[in-house]
């Protein structure tokens, strides 16, 4: 398959191995098992990532009244890495919002070594804080949501109500190796294709990045038309600017399937 003149390229960098992810994790779950309080490193935790998407989600549950119709909002988190986001967002969901739906958060990752990890994190959060286990049920399974017949993604078809990924393309994006069953894409290209497959209408997808620009994100994650994905929201951090450009070294966009 020919590549696009202006296809988005970026280089080939181990941190799109399997091998280096089960090596990290391996090292953060035995660092956790020295140290209880060490819950793993907090991905664009310097440029407060986490606390954007979560105050984003937060006001769209409590302020606009999203998905309340719902008796459970099913929240999905692509590479969950050490379910610091998940155990988080519920945390703070129960100290700020008043709602009467319950939660259940799937952690997806393709390290086995992560999917431990994050149990183990989560374990250990809900024995901290027993009210979150009161309306907040966890699940993490390992998954390749890059696999052309996944099952996870059959059988969860049209599930979620909310996608959060925090880094997980940035990584998929760093493999350039063409995927022969998606006919020669390369994975960032396949991406939103594969992970609609579970949002249902109405349903949000929250990326943050620091690979893309927004442009380039929205190329990525909208150009199939297929997926139904489209601008919500671009959430706004501190720019800066350089030879006449203005621009930030993250992104953090809200994609709404229609």
């Amino acid at each position: 398959m020919q590549e696009n003149e202006d296809e988005i390229k970026l280089n080939q960098s181990k941190l799109s191995n399997i091998e280096y992810w089960n090596d990290f994790y391996k090292r953060e779950r035995k660092e956790f098992s020295d140290d209880s309080d060490f819950t793993g490193e907090i991905w664009f935790d310097e440029n407060g990532a986490e606390q954007k998407m979560i105050d984003f989600l937060i006001q769209q549950l409590d302020e606009e009244q999203l998905f309340s119709n719902k008796d459970v909002i099913e929240v999905l988190d692509v590479g969950t890495g050490n379910a610091h986001f998940m155990v988080e967002f519920a945390e703070q969901v129960v100290e700020e919002c008043d709602l009467a739906s319950s939660f259940a958060h799937t952690g997806i990752d393709y390290s086995p070594d992560s999917v431990e990890f994050a149990q183990q994190v989560i374990d250990k959060k809900l024995e901290e804080n027993e009210a979150i286990g009161e309306k907040h049920k966890f699940t993490v399974e390992q998954v390749d949501v890059l696999q052309k017949n996944c099952e996870f993604l059959a059988k969860n078809k049209e599930r979620f109500d909310i996608l959060v990924d925090k880094g997980t393309l940035d990584a998929i994006a760093l493999s350039q190796v063409p995927l022969e069953e998606f006919d020669g894409k390369k994975p960032f290209n396949v991406y939103a294709s594969q992970v609609s497959q579970v949002m249902k209408k109405g349903s949000i997808l929250l990326i943050t990045s620091c690979n893309f620009t927004e442009d380039e994100l929205v190329k990525i994650i909208t150009s199939d038309k297929n997926t139904g994905l489209s601008v919500m929201k671009k959430l706004k951090y501190p720019s800066f600017k350089f030879g006449g450009t203005e621009g930030s070294t993250i992104c953090t966009i809200a994609f709404v399937k229609n």
